[in-house]
């Protein structure tokens, strides 16, 4: 049961808030300007690259890493080359991932491996493995780890983590915003610089503003009805989300929110893109879940007897509406369905901030989610 007071006591989100979920959503802009400043002092902007790499490998745990090559391959583009080497092992622990390089890897291709932790065996045997192929090794993750020795014996570049005091005081949450951040603006820098993406010095400074705004919109000091992400958490209270996601930017952001839901608040949600999404999950809109399906129950107890699941549509766009867009025919059949719908959409900017921005606003839904869930 949501506890939707809670949404408008700060003081009760901060003293719920033990892995410091509300200060790195809230922090994240901080977060994107000291990992820009790590990644130049590192000497990324110096870099001479001979070409583009045939190949992009991305190693690391969890979700962060997930999120990370999404994003990033995404951002490529068609034909992206974009990989991400998924671990395998009998447990997600340090010590029991193994990562393993293909076995067409070599001396065009680049190994990128972004870590929250550092301590892995496993990466710091495949930074070796990589430097034995001929690899260029890049890696973001805290100093002082074994990690970063393996990356120095192997020739490679090790950009620092930006961490917060507080990191060290909780295990990091691999959805956290500031893991995310902190991972992931390093490696924009890199890309930017061998000629894959565009995220230049200028652009990543927009998106640590974007944030900042972000932060300052739908931080816990504003109230619910004024705060596009607390009420986003107050709608998918009682809900199974449908996120359908449109224009290819918003693709990564809504497979992260189902993943930041289901790791931070431990709710459920489905993902899809339009307009495939209207065929996806048609079924479930006719089905059981469909608000009609079971109105409200007038002698239910409201204290003792949770109300029915019922799905929620969550529709995330990248763009203005306008031109071609499928956003009118989910409206249609959301509704048709007496399922409710809740929509994002950023203010304008390039395709960076406008990213960053729905990103963001999920976040915090996703943080207060959880908050006030008791999860």
């Amino acid at each position: 049961m949501l506890d939707e007071s809670l949404l408008d006591t700060p003081e009760g989100l901060a003293e719920a808030d033990h892995r410091g979920l509300l200060r790195g959503a809230a922090e994240a802009g901080a977060r994107v300007r000291t990992a820009a400043r790590h990644a130049t002092e590192a000497g990324v902007g110096e870099l001479k690259p001979d070409g583009r790499p045939r190949a992009v490998l991305i190693a690391g745990p969890g979700a962060a890493a997930t999120h990370t090559a999404d994003l990033l391959g995404t951002l490529a583009g068609p034909g992206s080359p974009v990989v991400r080497l998924a671990p395998t092992g009998v447990a997600p622990a340090a010590g029991a991932l193994r990562w393993e390089l293909p076995g067409w890897a070599g001396s065009v291709d680049l190994l990128l491996i972004a870590t929250p932790d550092g301590t892995e065996p496993s990466l710091s045997l495949l930074a070796d493995q990589a430097y034995r192929r001929g690899c260029s090794v890049v890696a973001v993750a805290p100093p002082g780890t074994p990690l970063a020795e393996a990356v120095a014996g192997a020739h490679g570049l090790f950009v620092p983590m930006a961490t917060a005091p507080y990191d060290q005081e909780e295990p990091l949450a691999a959805s956290s915003p500031g893991v995310f951040w902190a991972l992931l603006t390093p490696l924009l820098a890199l890309l930017d610089r061998i000629g894959l993406i565009a995220a230049p010095p200028d652009a990543l400074e927009k998106v640590a503003d974007r944030l900042d705004q972000i932060a300052e919109r739908c931080g816990p000091a504003i109230a619910t009805y004024s705060n596009a992400a607390k009420t986003l958490a107050a709608e998918l209270a009682d809900a199974l989300p449908l996120v359908w996601t449109e224009g290819a930017s918003a693709g990564p952001a809504g497979r992260r929110f189902a993943a930041a839901l289901a790791e931070l608040a431990g709710r459920p949600a489905l993902v899809a893109e339009l307009p495939e999404a209207l065929a996806a999950h048609g079924a479930l809109l006719a089905g059981p879940l469909a608000a009609s399906a079971d109105p409200e129950d007038f002698f239910r107890d409201r204290v003792e007897e949770p109300p029915a699941l019922h799905a929620r549509v969550v529709l995330l766009r990248d763009r203005p509406i306008g031109g071609l867009t499928a956003a009118p025919a989910a409206r249609d059949v959301a509704l048709g369905h007496d399922t409710a719908i809740s929509e994002l959409e950023p203010e304008e900017g390039g395709e960076l901030e406008t990213l960053a921005e729905l990103i963001a606003v999920t976040d915090f839904a996703a943080v207060y989610l959880a908050l006030a869930s008791g999860a």
